[in-house]
């Protein structure tokens, strides 16, 4: 245990350094698939939301409209993700495709060995303990809670 009176160094840049560190893990193993974790996250969300507005599926992954564009096109370009009409004539629906459900678990079973890898490295105690920080801090910082969206 450590017996500092007071952080060193800053909170947040630590948990940068930390979250780039797991991004490459993460990254190096789902780009196997030919995704980028992000494109994974995309896909795993539309596929447990199901069609969606885009501004409602910005919403929900908190980024604006405009980056969510960005993100999709790529997608769309590989047919993963078809942008068709919504309820009326101004809306459209953003909906993963046949072609992307089977990329997204193509994707999946790499990022679920990336988590093991994880897991064995870091050990599984202090994963489960990284989780229970980061939740407490979520909360106590008034961030909402996002889905596990992997399983």
């Amino acid at each position: 245990m450590n017996t500092l009176t007071k952080p060193r160094g800053c909170t947040s840049f630590k948990t940068r350094q930390l979250s780039r560190r797991l991004s490459q893990f993460y990254d190096a193993e789902v780009s196997k698939s030919g995704l980028k974790t992000t494109q994974y996250s995309l896909l795993s969300n539309l596929a447990r939301l199901g069609p969606s507005r885009p501004v409602d599926l910005a919403g929900e992954l908190k980024m604006t409209a405009s980056t969510l564009s960005r993100n999709l096109q790529p997608l769309i370009a590989a047919g993963w993700i078809s942008l068709g009409a919504g309820a009326d004539a101004r809306s459209r629906l953003v909906e993963l495709t046949e072609a992307g459900e089977a990329k997204r678990r193509e994707a999946q079973s790499h990022w679920k060995t990336a988590q093991l890898k994880l897991n064995a490295l870091l050990g599984v105690e202090r994963v489960i303990a990284l989780h229970e920080i980061i939740d407490e801090a979520m909360a106590l910082l008034g961030g909402d809670e996002e889905p596990d969206i992997e399983d």
